[in-house]
């Protein structure tokens, strides 16, 4: 797609001077999203060096403002390119299953396995799971998609006590909270997740197609059911800048 290039007139709509009675760096981030959302996606946004000029602050000031718009999502850059409007980024809401999220956004969702073993339950998983030790577990791995681009990669372990023959289901054509529901009926209760920032680990990045220094939401949790059984324990690592992560909750 041919992309715009910058030009006086990219400035057209916006204010000439910035209030001082207001930081400065406040402002120029307020504009910037302002246009990433009234423009197109892939239009080029103005320049560093058009911006500090127009306002009259330091680059340095513009860039850093440039740089949260960035890791906001609300823009992107391309070397050589600039700075350009970016698509909006999916968002997962945790008391949904991923594949679900991405319908409901009308994106498609995709999964790439990377590990699919059983093993028996140690100390630790079987704590986790609320199951004897020695329990048969189905430990799997995907790497998950929406629309093709790589979001998050998923590592879940589950009991196939609770849910046997799960092993032998193709879980990269089919949605695993699709298969809990239709097969085992199960129906997603409460869930107990932890979040933090952190780079990716190990071969993540190379997966997810990210520099190794873009920070990602890791994701420790055990969602149970309706009935308070836990489904799985997972920890997952999903891209920041390309994913939002909702939570939401009721107030006792």
């Amino acid at each position: 797609m041919a992309r715009p290039r910058n030009n006086p007139g990219d400035l057209a709509d916006l204010p000439t001077e910035l209030r001082p009675d207001r930081p400065k760096g406040d402002q120029i981030r307020e504009i910037l999203e302002t246009l990433t959302r009234s423009l197109t996606v892939g239009t080029v946004l103005p320049s560093e060096r058009v911006l500090a000029e127009r306002f009259g602050v330091a680059r340095m000031t513009v860039r850093q403002e440039v740089d949260r718009v960035v890791a906001e999502g609300l823009a992107a850059r391309r070397p050589g390119g600039g700075t350009f409007v970016a698509e909006p980024r999916p968002s997962r809401m945790l008391a949904s299953s991923f594949s679900q999220d991405m319908v409901n956004r009308g994106i498609t969702p995709g999964a790439r396995v990377l590990e699919h073993r059983v093993g028996a339950a140690d100390d630790v998983l079987a704590r986790e799971l609320e199951e004897p030790l020695g329990t048969p577990v189905l430990h799997l791995v995907r790497l998950r998609t929406a629309d093709g681009e790589p979001m998050a990669i998923e590592r879940t372990a589950l009991s196939l006590r609770r849910y046997p023959g799960l092993d032998e289901i193709d879980l990269e054509s089919n949605s695993l909270y699709g298969v809990l529901a239709e097969r085992f009926g199960v129906a997603l209760g409460m869930v107990s997740a932890s979040i933090v920032a952190a780079p990716p680990e190990g071969d993540d990045a190379e997966l997810l197609e990210i520099p190794p220094t873009t920070p990602c939401l890791i994701i420790t949790s055990a969602p149970r059911t309706a009935s308070g059984d836990v489904i799985e324990f997972g920890r997952s690592t999903y891209r920041s800048d390309r994913y939002d992560i909702t939570v939401a909750y009721r107030a006792t």
